[in-house]
């Protein structure tokens, strides 16, 4: 089987860790480039999409790819340590080999999307996915609305790329907004939760376009508000998570009512999803 850039989905291809950076405590940030000139070259992903990241003699797992799609520099991947293969990525340096495989899954519908204002609702380590939509977005400003960044985390030390946050927020016709669940000392936005938000937010609801990630609970809530602002359900789209370990629908871990996450998304429409997020298990 192949996925649409025409890599295989067969064994890991070989990689190398170009550059690390530490953005918290838990969670850190690797470039990897393809050891094949002609396959880096060839590679390409659409924003939303994800790899399989294989740490020879550990396992592997799901990761969102964070870079613009026209960055030819490396394959970006921000991670949380949280498993027995995620600590042990988090152990690579540059230099370290690592494998891939992908990219899977259906990205954002950024092309049909054109024209209209972007808000991005993300939660937690869930603004990973859609980092790569502000990326593809500023470099190609001319083609959408309004940009607006709707980011919320538990603790304020869970906040990452503050510098990049504050770099977005000077761009023209975007707008940041963040919230923390719990403050700090110094803490410059809002204590409280991101739903809290909304009614802060500048677009224009008739014509925008809405791309969330996230906790499922925030997400649905985040929906249910943006329904309510007199956003259509068609321009509403989530990035669910499951236990994604095959990448091509083919073990049913991640299955999400009738649909395979790996295969399927990760980003689904909201009508797809709005029965199946009302029930827990699903």
């Amino acid at each position: 089987m192949t996925v649409e850039n025409g890599m295989d989905a067969g064994p890991p291809h070989a990689a190398t860790v170009v550059s690390r950076t530490q953005e918290s405590p838990t969670i850190f940030t690797l470039q990897l480039r393809l050891d094949d000139a002609a396959a880096q070259a060839a590679y390409r992903f659409a924003p939303g999409q994800f790899n399989m990241l294989y740490l020879f003699g550990v396992g592997e797992v799901p990761i969102s790819i964070m870079s613009d799609p026209g960055d030819r520099i490396g394959i970006g991947h921000t991670i949380r340590a949280a498993g027995r293969v995620t600590r042990g990525l988090a152990e690579l340096q540059p230099g370290d080999p690592v494998g891939l495989r992908g990219p899977f899954g259906r990205g954002w519908p950024l092309q049909e999307m054109g024209g209209n204002d972007i808000v991005l609702v993300t939660g937690g380590l869930g603004c990973a996915p859609v980092v790569s939509v502000v990326h593809y977005i500023l470099k190609r400003r001319d083609r959408f609305g309004k940009l607006v960044i709707i980011q919320g985390v538990k603790h304020a030390e869970d906040l990452i790329w503050r510098e990049q946050y504050d770099h977005w927020a000077s761009m023209p016709d975007t707008q940041v907004l963040v919230a923390a669940t719990e403050g700090a000392a110094l803490w410059p936005w809002h204590v409280g939760r991101v739903t809290d938000l909304f009614a802060l937010a500048r677009f224009n609801p008739k014509r925008a376009a809405a791309m969330m990630c996230g906790p499922e609970g925030m997400m649905r809530t985040a929906a249910e508000s943006l329904l309510q602002r007199g956003v259509p359900e068609s321009r509403l789209f989530l990035s669910m998570e499951r236990n994604m370990q095959c990448a091509v629908g083919r073990c049913g871990h991640c299955q999400l009512g009738g649909s395979f996450v790996c295969r399927d998304g990760p980003v689904y429409s909201w009508g797809q999803v709005k029965d199946l997020l009302v029930h827990r298990g699903f």
